[in-house]
């Protein structure tokens, strides 16, 4: 069931009976894992819904149709979205970021907004109601001017078939979340790329042991707002990452790298001295050795 509220449905109802013109347009709200939202529609002009402006020169979307069925079966749809190369989303071209995996985890939406009359001769907002809500699950294909990519509703979360607690060697929390209650912030260093960094190798005098599995965001440069894991540090001179930035950087080219954690015991106590946190079991015997 739809809440479409009082006065959408009171507007809905009376011009069903008048037999009159309805004005809609498709609101699209994308929200990254990490913060950034865009709100993108299919109206030729901007207008404002439950608070924010959703502009008129975006991105093209198709894709997430309403759908009503009895049971907890996933749905899962494919969008189509088509960008030029001139529209930006969280500091990077659009398709750009796509295929970097900026969409990991992202919340997409789309709404249907009513007006009460052509938007652009000045109809304003009754309502809206929500047609889908879901998770990025999988990017299936990009290309120069379209990519493609799998949603599915909410109720993926309800097919993982695992328990609430794992007895397991390492740590359960994610590094910084709540339940590992570190600041990301005390473990976050800035620095510049030196000359000779590639696009997987990232030379810079700040390279530390504990920078092994962290994330490292570039801030300025071509490469901008995009992160990569880093895969292994040689201490004072350079880090390589698992996968390479989309293009060399230049020198000088500003980034935050910060400390990873491989989720053992031993690492939670000498580096960040967390170990009251810890939420591995390493002193659970296996089960060949229970008795």
């Amino acid at each position: 069931m739809r809440n479409l509220g009082t006065p959408l449905a009171n507007f809905l109802n009376a011009a069903r009976s008048a037999d009159a013109t309805i004005w809609m347009a498709e609101a699209f709200t994308l929200m990254l894992l990490n913060g950034p939202v865009a709100y993108w529609s299919s109206l030729d002009v901007p207008f404002v819904y439950n608070g924010q402006t959703f502009v008129a020169n975006g991105p093209m979307v198709q894709g997430l149709k309403m759908k009503c069925g009895v049971g907890l079966q996933v749905d899962r749809q494919q969008v189509v979205l088509m960008a030029r190369a001139t529209d930006v989303f969280a500091g990077n071209p659009v398709l750009q970021l796509i295929q970097s995996g900026g969409l990991d985890g992202a919340t997409i939406e789309r709404d249907w907004v009513f007006f009460t009359a052509n938007p652009a001769r000045g109809g304003s907002v009754v309502g809206g109601v929500i047609a889908f809500k879901g998770f990025v699950s999988k990017i299936d294909e990009v290309g120069r001017t379209t990519a493609k990519f799998t949603v599915a509703s909410p109720l993926v979360l309800l097919d993982f078939d695992m328990p609430h607690n794992m007895f397991t060697l390492t740590c359960n929390h994610t590094l910084y979340d709540s339940g590992c209650g570190l600041s990301a912030s005390s473990f976050e260093t800035s620095d510049v790329a030196g000359a000779g960094s590639t696009s997987s190798l990232i030379n810079f005098a700040g390279a530390l042991a504990g920078h092994v599995g962290g994330k490292l965001i570039f801030t300025s440069g071509a490469n901008a707002g995009i992160q990569a894991t880093v895969k292994s540090v040689v201490v004072g001179v350079s880090a390589t990452l698992i996968y390479p930035m989309p293009v060399a950087p230049n020198v000088g080219d500003g980034f935050n790298v910060f400390f990873g954690c491989d989720h053992t015991l031993a690492t939670c106590k000498s580096l960040f001295a967390n170990q009251a946190n810890n939420r591995g079991f390493p002193f659970v015997p296996p089960p060949d050795l229970s008795f």
